[in-house]
């Protein structure tokens, strides 16, 4: 493997709270020296919110162009009820919406991508779970032509009855959708590891990206999420911790940092953190400190 420079093409950063407006979230983020940045673009845990203004949205771009925050290092994370794959109409017929939504509310701020679980299929199976996401995406994704915004889907841990947790569920669900300029993928550390996909030794994880590669393709990945894993290799639980105090250790992130594929991709953690954001700042000087560690 090739590395590459630490100070070149690496855009590391973390999930921003919105709190006040999206227009808060640029500050936060370069108060902890973010080169990247996760948002959310209304409450997680609820269907609906009150819209973005226009104020907002224009408020949102002038902060950001006070940071060290590149607008195309900037992605958001729809909220966590939306599941496309449900049997439930009435749930289906929200996610539908909330996901029009999320992307329209993306548009307004430019950004070029929406993190997305897959969704559980509810013991309907693989592939009734994958035709659902597909035809509710590719509704929502005809419904609005004019945004850049990518759906990207994240890979999962694989709880319950949740889809994508294997790199053909993200080739499959992305084949069927058939939208190639509108759809790609997150790729979450902690949630491949706990999927069953080894990463902690050189052979390992080169073996797990030579499958991402033969499988899914680099060309579709935009996204990655920086997460150690409080549980074991294949546990299936979805639990993040801090960078080299879980499961994982260091030497993946060393890896994954010097791995010429992942050059120039926004990079952000997802790990629990107080209103300081002390944490924020220690993780990210751990990733960066493994940066300059060259394979």
């Amino acid at each position: 493997m090739t590395a590459v420079s630490p100070n070149k093409g690496l855009f590391l950063g973390s999930h921003m709270s919105v709190a006040g407006g999206v227009d808060r979230a640029p500050a936060r983020g370069a108060s902890v020296d973010c080169t990247a940045m996760q948002i959310f673009v209304k409450n997680n845990n609820r269907w609906q919110g009150p819209p973005i203004t226009s104020e907002q949205a224009a408020n949102f771009a002038r902060e950001l162009e006070k940071t060290s925050i590149a607008l195309d290092n900037v992605f958001a994370h729809t909220c966590y009820l939306i599941n496309l794959a449900s049997p439930k109409e009435d749930v289906a017929t929200k996610s539908v919406a909330a996901l029009e939504d999320e992307l329209l509310r993306c548009g307004q701020l430019d950004l070029p991508g929406l993190v997305m679980h897959p969704g559980a299929h509810l013991g309907e199976g693989r592939d009734a779970g994958i035709e659902r996401i597909a035809d509710r995406a590719r509704a929502v994704l005809r419904k609005t032509p004019r945004v850049r915004t990518r759906l990207l889907l994240e890979t999962t841990a694989g709880t319950g009855t949740n889809l994508g947790a294997t790199f053909e569920d993200l080739r499959d669900i992305l084949d069927a959708i058939g939208e190639p300029e509108r759809t790609g993928v997150c790729l979450d550390t902690c949630h491949i590891f706990a999927a069953g996909y080894e990463l902690r030794d050189p052979e390992s994880y080169e073996a797990t990206m030579t499958a991402f590669a033969n499988t899914v393709g680099f060309d579709r990945l935009f996204a990655v999420h920086l997460n150690d894993s409080r549980n074991g290799l294949g546990t299936r639980k979805d639990r993040h911790d801090h960078i080299g105090k879980g499961h994982l250790g260091e030497e993946p992130f060393r890896l994954l940092l010097n791995d010429p594929r992942f050059r120039s991709l926004p990079m952000v953690l997802e790990t629990e953190k107080g209103a300081d954001m002390q944490e924020d700042r220690l993780n990210l000087d751990t990733l960066r400190r493994l940066a300059s560690k060259e394979v």
